[in-house]
């Protein structure tokens, strides 16, 4: 699929524009904590290990039913992982300049705690952002990335041919875009295994050029 004219792009956050523990590993220890502490021998060590590594890379309520966490647990990590923030200023991926680059509407939308992206997105402060969204999943009506991206496209009359979801999860964003008729990138930061279903692949956001001018690829 190759769009004639790309007019929006939609960008998830964590490890796309910014890595996940960018302001430390210890962001996420009261959550850890948390559920270490209800944990009574339901998930192995190792297992609760390969959790906590998991979280920085999905959120809580995917890795707990990927991992079989009790309902004490999960609940507990829930407590614990709405109150977290951002305190500090936040540098994001080297490349972050070459949004302003790009003469389109561009949206953020991310997934996890709403204060915890909430305060990353601001952290961040990126330019010529065109709004910011939050699939928090600590909302009671929460609609998925799916649904953001059908709101975004709707409330701006964009058809989704002309809008492209950029980001490094193939089983969220990049579905979620390809569900929806978008043209998907995703972005290969380090660490990221290459998915099957994009339409793209890149390395870093100045790709995102050639991309939006239609350049083939």
């Amino acid at each position: 699929m190759a769009p004639s004219r790309i007019t929006a792009v939609i960008l998830d956050l964590d490890n796309c524009l910014a890595p996940a523990d960018e302001v430390g590993r210890e962001l996420l220890e009261p959550m850890f904590a948390a559920i270490a502490r209800a944990n009574h021998g339901t998930v192995s060590s190792e297992e609760l290990d390969a959790a906590f590594a998991e979280c920085w890379r999905l959120p809580l309520d995917a890795v707990a039913q990927r991992y079989g966490f009790s309902p004490e647990m999960l609940a507990a990590g829930w407590m614990a992982g709405r109150l977290i923030a951002v305190t500090e200023p936040m540098r994001g991926y080297p490349d972050l300049g070459a949004l302003s680059e790009l003469s389109v509407l561009l949206f953020v939308v991310t997934t996890g705690f709403r204060r915890l992206q909430e305060s990353k997105i601001e952290a961040l402060r990126l330019p010529n952002l065109t709004g910011a969204f939050v699939d928090a999943i600590d909302d009671s009506q929460r609609m998925g990335k799916e649904g953001l991206f059908r709101e975004i496209a709707e409330r701006h009359r964009l058809e989704a041919e002309s809008v492209l979801v950029v980001g490094d999860n193939p089983e969220s964003e990049i579905a979620a875009g390809n569900r929806l008729g978008m043209p998907t990138a995703q972005i290969l930061r380090p660490g990221i295994e290459r998915g099957g279903n994009a339409t793209y692949y890149i390395h870093h956001l100045y790709e995102l050029r050639r991309i939006v001018a239609g350049v083939p690829r």
